[in-house]
């Protein structure tokens, strides 16, 4: 007999303790912190801030999922980025995830358009 779990209100919150891992051919994907003011000083809004972390072109590889880059008929000339590499990607892709206050995204790997040696600087046209 399979029992229920049940969380009672007492329970302290539960929160992720791992970052997870990308299955098939997906990266996960680390977010660069979208900054608060501009150079000139002036605040931008918490809204504002949101809206360029959804459309967000780079990305740091945090994980490659197992079959990441192995179809050699679509990727003959071998993987695109790998684990540590600062891509940029399309925007708006992939599953968009919050994990402890920081966005993450879980893309496909042809996803990936570039690879950065430094993101700061690159934006959306």
């Amino acid at each position: 007999m399979t029992e229920a779990i049940q969380y009672s209100d007492r329970e302290p919150e539960r929160t992720a303790t791992k970052l997870p891992d990308p299955s098939g051919y997906r990266l996960l994907v680390a977010l660069p912190e979208v900054e608060e003011t501009t150079g000139g000083g002036i605040y931008i809004p918490e809204e504002r801030r949101d809206a360029e972390t959804v459309a967000s072109i780079t990305g740091f590889v945090l994980k490659s999922g197992p079959d990441a880059y192995s179809d050699e008929k679509r990727f003959p000339n071998g993987p695109w980025c790998k684990e540590g590499d600062w891509i940029v990607m399309r925007a708006y892709s992939g599953t968009r995830l919050n994990i402890h206050g920081k966005e993450f995204r879980i893309i496909n790997d042809d996803s990936v358009e570039a690879v950065v040696e430094d993101p700061r600087g690159v934006s959306r046209a």
